[in-house]
Formats: C-alpha cells, structure tokens, sequence
C-alpha cells in the first residue's frame, strides 16, 4: 500500500507517517528541504507542495492515499482538488474543529460558521475557519465518496512544544512564565471550556482512518472528549511550573495588542465541548484509551522543559502583552536576551503603538 503526505513534516504528520510506516504502508512524504529517513518504508520527495508543477509530478502517479495536511486558500484548493481526488483511493483532507458554531456540545452534525454567523466583514475573509469550511464544501459537492475529512481539535504534545494556554502558543505565554513575568488573558476566556487532545491520540485516529473503507465520504471529528476551562489548564500546566501567573485582562484591548481577532471571537470565546463518539466507533478506539488532560498536561510540559527550549523572546510582542498587565515587566529580561536592538523594538511596541 502506497501513501502521499503532503504537508507532513509537522509534529502531527510526522505521527502518523511513522504510524502508517509501522503498519506497511510505503510512505512518500513532501518536504522543502532534504530529510533523512528512519525508516525504510518513509522517503522524501523535496518540493513545495503549493508548486503546482511539483504537485502535478506526484500525481502523475496513483496512491492508496493521499493525507494532506496543506493549509489551503479556497482559491488554491479549487484549481487542485479534483486532481487530488482522481490521483488516490482515498484522499484525506484535514480541515479543522474551528469550522464549527458555536455549539453546547460539538458533533459533525453541527452547524459551521461558514453557514450561521452573521458577520458579513467575518464572512468576506478567507480566515482559516471559513477558507477551510470552504474547501469541505468542493469535496462535499463532488459526485464520488473517495475523500475523508477530519478536523482536529486542538492538540498537545510536550515533545514539539506544542502547549498552548487559550489563544498563545507555547512560546508566548512560556516564556513569561520562565521569567516569572505574569501573562494576561482575558477573564472571560479563561472560563471557556476547550477539548485538548495528546498529539499521539489524534494521530492514531488519523492513521486508523487511511485505508478504513468506513472513512470514505465521511467527515470525523479527531479528539478526545476530556475538556477543562483555560484556567484550570493553567491550573495542570502550574504545577510542573509554579512561576505562572495568568493575570485578567479585558477582552477588547487583548484583541488590539495581541491580534488574531477572528480565532478569539469564533474559537476560544466558544465552550468547545466534543462529543468524539463518531471517530472512536469507526477506530475501534475508546475514551478510556485515551490520554487524559488533567495527568498528562503537566507531563507533557515536564518533558519538554526537560529539553532546556530555547525560546525567543519577542521584544515587540512582550511589549504589547505588558500594555496589558501595566508597567515594564518584561524590559529587563528582554534588554538582557536580547540587546539594544531588542530593547528598542520592546520600548516602541510598550509606549507608541
């Protein structure tokens, strides 16, 4: 059995390539620069994915599967999709859980904010939830059922880093917590629920779907059903680091100096509660499982301090994040770390814009 991932280099690709390849499978894996392989049931084909010369030579060829894991404009995807298609058995298109309303409790039946919000300025965008949603729909209108679609939730994974806390990534908010500088967020986000799932989990859901008669024509939502509210993740993450301190702030001026507008009113301001029933049925997999968030987030993030990261410090983002908390908490550290230069860029995103 032959397999193309496309986009497959990222922490989540990389598991289930290393899946896949434990089970037979022959995986092709695009890649921008040269890789040495671990296996022998894993090659590299160095390209761009988005070169569209590049991608038609791969599918020249016929796959078993075609996992994908590109991030797509809509306009991108509809000069390419049917090529996709035709090229594989199977073709496993990943969208996101971030296409959904807001919901009580989320299901693939849900209704997707491409087709219920009321945001006309939201809707004339092709921010990642809509361009997404939009790229399911040209699937979904196609006369054929040889196409699978999964939308992960949101994932972590200590051995990547990947440790989010609300809407900052790792080394936003980790950074801070090491220099004992306190990172705000606001209140109201921090009572949200979200569903976070171990990387390794979803990406054996994933690797179970490639190659599942059951998957195709299907769209599954990839995570676990455990969920917690921001503050209590805050809550797992401080006891393997008690330095964190998570400071409220108001919703509307944390929109202003951290951005990503969209993601913050259409994700993380929703309780995003999952009911996974649906991919554990056609896994053969089971909640009990699973790993759960209140154990293993403290786990996870032990093991990636004991990596010793080197986390940026972001002279310029640090001083938009203490306009939120109020005085210059972060400007020696950063003035340490990161020189004159550094200092500077700090001191104008803290004072002028």
């Amino acid at each position: 059995m032959k397999a193309l991932v496309l986009g497959g280099t990222g922490a989540m690709g990389s598991h289930v390539c290393e899946k896949l390849a434990n089970r037979g499978w022959d995986i092709t894996v695009t890649t921008r620069r040269p890789r040495e392989s671990g296996s022998p049931h894993i090659s590299f084909a160095v390209g761009n994915a988005h070169d569209q010369v590049f991608l038609d030579c791969l599918l020249d060829s016929k796959w078993d599967a075609i996992v994908d894991f590109m991030v797509w404009s809509t306009a991108e995807f509809s000069e390419r999709y049917k090529k996709l298609l035709s090229a594989a058995e199977q073709y496993v298109f990943t969208s996101s859980y971030r296409v959904y309303a807001d919901s009580s409790v989320i299901t693939e039946e849900s209704p997707r904010l491409l087709d219920a919000v009321d945001d006309d300025e939201y809707l004339a965008t092709d921010e990642y939830a809509l361009s997404k949603a939009r790229c399911e729909n040209l699937l979904l209108a196609e006369p054929g059922c040889n196409w699978t679609i999964i939308r992960p939730a949101v994932t972590y994974d200590g051995a990547v880093g990947r440790l989010q806390l609300a809407v900052l990534e790792s080394d936003e908010w980790l950074w801070r917590a090491l220099h004992q500088i306190s990172v705000p967020l606001p209140a109201a986000m921090l009572e949200k629920q979200s569903t976070m799932s171990w990387g390794g989990d979803v990406a054996e859901m994933i690797s179970r779907l490639v190659g599942n008669s059951m998957a195709l024509g299907e769209v599954f939502t990839v995570s676990g059903s455990d969920h917690m509210t921001w503050s209590q993740v805050a809550d797992a993450y401080r006891e393997v680091l008690p330095s964190l301190e998570v400071v409220p702030c108001e919703l509307s001026e944390f929109e202003r100096h951290r951005g990503g507008v969209y993601q913050i009113r259409y994700d993380r301001m929703f309780n995003r509660v999952i009911d996974n029933s649906k991919i554990l049925s056609v896994t053969g997999m089971t909640q009990e499982g699973l790993k759960g968030m209140r154990e293993t987030l403290p786990e996870e993030l032990a093991l990636y301090l004991a990596s010793e990261p080197s986390l940026p410090s972001r002279p310029g983002f640090q001083g938009k994040l203490d306009r939120l908390t109020g005085g210059v908490p972060s400007f020696a550290a950063v003035a340490a770390t990161s020189g004159f230069v550094g200092a500077s860029k700090y001191l104008v995103r803290r004072v002028l814009k």
